[in-house]
């Protein structure tokens, strides 16, 4: 992408305003990259921990599998999941606020003793894949912040930045050329006029 710009003063300024706010923002955009680099990092290493959560209680799990059949169908259904909105380094990413379980009535003298135990499990385990849900989410928000912040750091960095301050130049370069002339033909007509008049 070549600047376009035309040889005067009025450009020059412009290009050079604009030059500085590239020139000023880019330590910002430096130091948000790199801010979300680490938040992606502590955001993978979150989602790690969760999924490790949730395959130690399948395991812890696994010696009662044969008692599920039991549970009661329709028991409980996950009812609303309150989601906050925490800000890093200007994302928006999601937070798990709560979540509203809500419970059929059940007879605790019909069902198994084990059934209150149960939902408490389901109710962990439900929490822990939401969790999971949203960590996965926040990552790939967290991501996809830190690709476009790179981008306009490297298009700062690499080629706007340069690109203006070779405008700029070219400008600066043709307006002393221009002045250069204009001296120049001054003097000679100087010269002339002193010729003329002797």
């Amino acid at each position: 992408m070549a600047i376009k710009f035309q040889y005067n003063k009025t450009f020059l300024q412009q290009l050079n305003r604009e030059l500085k706010v590239r020139v000023n923002a880019l330590p910002t955009l430096v130091a948000k990259e790199s801010a979300l680099r680490v938040e992606v990092a502590k955001a993978k290493d979150q989602m790690h921990e969760v999924e490790q959560r949730i395959a130690k209680e399948r395991d812890a799990l696994a010696a009662t599998d044969r008692l599920w059949p039991e549970m009661p169908e329709g028991l409980m259904k996950i009812g609303k999941v309150g989601v906050k909105v925490k800000k890093i380094a200007g994302v928006k990413t999601p937070v798990l606020d709560n979540i509203a379980f809500e419970i059929a009535r059940y007879s605790l003298v019909a069902e198994a003793a084990w059934v209150p135990e149960g939902i408490e499990i389901l109710k962990r385990f439900a929490e822990l894949k939401i969790t999971l849900e949203l960590a996965k989410k926040k990552v790939s928000i967290l991501e996809y912040a830190r690709k476009k912040t790179t981008q306009k750091v490297n298009l700062y960095e690499k080629v706007q930045i340069p690109e203006y301050k070779e405008a700029v130049r070219k400008i600066k370069r043709f307006m002393e050329d221009e002045d250069n002339l204009a001296k120049s033909s001054q003097k000679i007509l100087k010269v002339k006029l002193a010729a003329e008049a002797a």
